[in-house]
């Protein structure tokens, strides 16, 4: 007998190869079965119709900004995740070692949403690029902020919910100076290996080239905004993939979209998808300066991988399963094999005329678009806006 069984939905999980019309059973804060008339086996709780629906494992966000009313780009994680079709929202280092304590009591031990982060290597966390103006400082234009011990005890006190380093290394977030830079990176794997978790690294605008920088990554790093259309990104000065990023690849460092306010060009993901780059997963960059586009939410930018030609099954896998393993849950999340979190996200695809914008105001339209319907949250039922 089952506590939930969601009816006769298009179950697409690319962890077990499934793309069907099935019944999932639920048993407390996990997935119990799959497969044909659950409901001749007794439910003690809720039926959920889903027929006409897609039906996925919950949809993780590995790239979002949720520390609300702290971090300048802090939104909130309920609102703009959970009712958005988002189980598990991983935050991009709004929070460093002085202001993680905070980010955990008030933000993620309350919120619906299922919320894991990756620790900034600045104590400070995140600052807002436009604080000062001309002057603005970033957070770690002084490396002082940057104490690798300090960061290791903040991310073991927290490892239940600390899954690697961030470090934004722009001129305006580390300033200008190459050695600098090259310092910052050094302290950010110096963390990262003490803890055992990835490092995630913002670049564009950067002091050190592309190649440098990608050759100083490990196997399970993750190079976020891949597609942004400002200097030292993954295309080079004849619009080729650079042979250090095909490398990186090759040896297990993910690239993940990022999409951001300022960090997807069409004109670079399509040549990118063209030469066999694909995004390893796709992510949001979901904060208070898009929420009103051109992000809105992951499903907005999970649906331009559907205009640039990806399948959905494709599309389900990089909101799913690769994120997952990015923040070491493979197990648990991202899966709706038996004994996973019930995490579920049932979804719309509607067909007609979407305008979707670029970061840089560039718009195309596209001819479907994913609506967000639902969302359980181990075994919880939330309705999505």
């Amino acid at each position: 007998m089952f506590d939930t069984v969601v009816r006769g939905g298009r179950v697409i999980d690319p962890t077990q190869g499934m793309d069907r019309v099935a019944d999932i059973g639920l048993l407390g804060p996990s997935v119990s079965a799959i497969g044909d008339n659950l409901l001749e086996q007794g439910v003690r709780g809720s039926v959920i119709d889903a027929r006409g629906l897609i039906v996925t494992p919950g949809w993780i966000d590995l790239h979002t900004h949720v520390y609300w009313g702290v971090a300048p780009l802090g939104v909130e994680a309920d609102a703009h995740c959970l009712r958005r079709g988002v189980t598990t929202a991983v935050d991009a280092g709004s929070a460093g070692a002085s202001t993680f304590a905070g980010f955990k009591r008030y933000v993620i031990d309350v919120s619906a949403t299922r919320i894991v982060a990756m620790l900034h290597l600045s104590a400070l966390g995140m600052m807002r690029d436009d604080t000062f103006g001309d002057e603005a400082i970033g957070e770690l234009e002084d490396i002082r902020w940057a104490n690798v011990d300090r960061a290791v005890q903040v991310a073991r006190a927290f490892a239940d919910c600390i899954t690697g380093v961030k470090v934004r290394i722009s001129h305006q977030h580390v300033g200008a100076d190459p050695e600098h830079t090259r310092e910052v990176l050094r302290r950010a794997r110096q963390v990262a290996s003490a803890i055992g978790k990835p490092i995630m690294v913002h670049p564009g605008n950067t002091a050190i080239t592309l190649d440098e920088l990608l050759a100083n990554l490990e196997p399970g790093d993750i190079v976020t905004h891949v597609y942004h259309g400002r200097s030292e990104g993954v295309l080079d000065e004849r619009m080729d993939v650079r042979r250090s990023v095909r490398s990186a690849r090759e040896r297990g460092v993910y690239f993940d979209v990022g999409h951001g306010a300022g960090n997807f060009a069409w004109s670079v993901a399509r040549q990118g998808l063209a030469q066999g780059l694909p995004p390893d997963t796709i992510s949001s960059d979901i904060h208070a300066w898009n929420i009103g586009g051109p992000v809105f939410d992951l499903a907005t930018t999970a649906s331009k991988f559907l205009h640039l030609g990806m399948s959905l099954p494709e599309v389900i896998r990089r909101v799913t399963a690769t994120p997952a393993a990015c923040i070491g849950q493979a197990d648990a999340l991202g899966t709706l094999a038996p004994g996973a979190r019930a995490d579920l996200t049932l979804l719309r695809l509607t067909a007609g005329e979407f305008p979707l914008r670029d970061s840089h105001g560039h718009e195309e339209i596209g001819a479907a678009q994913l609506e967000p319907v639902a969302v359980l949250r181990d075994g919880r039922h939330f309705d999505c806006s």
